[in-house]
């Protein structure tokens, strides 16, 4: 599944939540045996912060980090960069999704090309067709290779580079919405927290 945390439009101190709400998922998760990646960090203004945050667990059973994480966590702790600032509350959002439909890599959506390599070379170069381009249909995102002058090799390095364009792409869409979703849902969500830490945030 994908969890992404976020801190909507929050301050640098809800930044800093992103950022330990981060960490506290990532331990529990080796904790408990699941296999855990960060997808994507969209760093902060100030060090050790995070705008929002988008992970990738896999394992059987999910539904301990699910029941515990998805939904609004509320931080309270002094501020560590307003020494004297009276809020103590920090609010940050946690969306939970199946990744099967979010991110997913479908080879039958690609239209491959072949076309002869331009460039220097001399009287062959342009005699067979070498390089590759392939297309992603579904966002047409694409990619030409002629690194060498097996067409073979071009196809497959052409369909890994599109592959890990196509999953960033996917993860930069997942970002956008569950950023949008949680700004729309902010305000009922800060009133009803699923969890609550008590921590230092520094």
């Amino acid at each position: 599944m994908i969890i992404q945390i976020t801190s909507g439009q929050g301050p640098e101190e809800c930044c800093r939540v992103v950022a330990k709400v981060q960490e506290m998922i990532l331990k529990q998760a080796r904790q408990l045996n699941i296999q855990i990646e960060v997808l994507e960090n969209i760093k902060g203004d100030l060090n050790g912060t995070l705008r929002s945050a988008v992970l990738l667990a896999k394992a059987d059973d999910l539904s301990a980090l699910h029941k515990e994480w998805h939904g609004s966590v509320l931080w309270i702790a002094q501020s560590p960069y307003r020494r004297f600032h009276k809020r103590k509350n920090w609010f940050v959002g946690v969306e939970i999704s199946e990744s099967r439909e979010k991110l997913k890599w479908d080879p039958k959506a690609v239209t491959i090309e072949t076309l002869r390599a331009s460039g220097p070379g001399g009287q062959n170069v342009n005699k067979v067709e070498t390089a590759v381009r392939a297309t992603h249909q579904p966002s047409g995102l694409q990619v030409l290779v002629m690194d060498t002058r097996s067409q073979l090799q071009n196809k497959k390095l052409c369909l890994e580079r599109l592959e890990n364009k196509v999953l960033d792409w996917q993860t930069r869409q997942l970002t956008g919405q569950q950023q949008q979703q949680w700004q729309n849902h902010a305000a009922l969500s800060r009133g009803n927290p699923v969890k609550t830490i008590r921590a230092d945030l520094r």
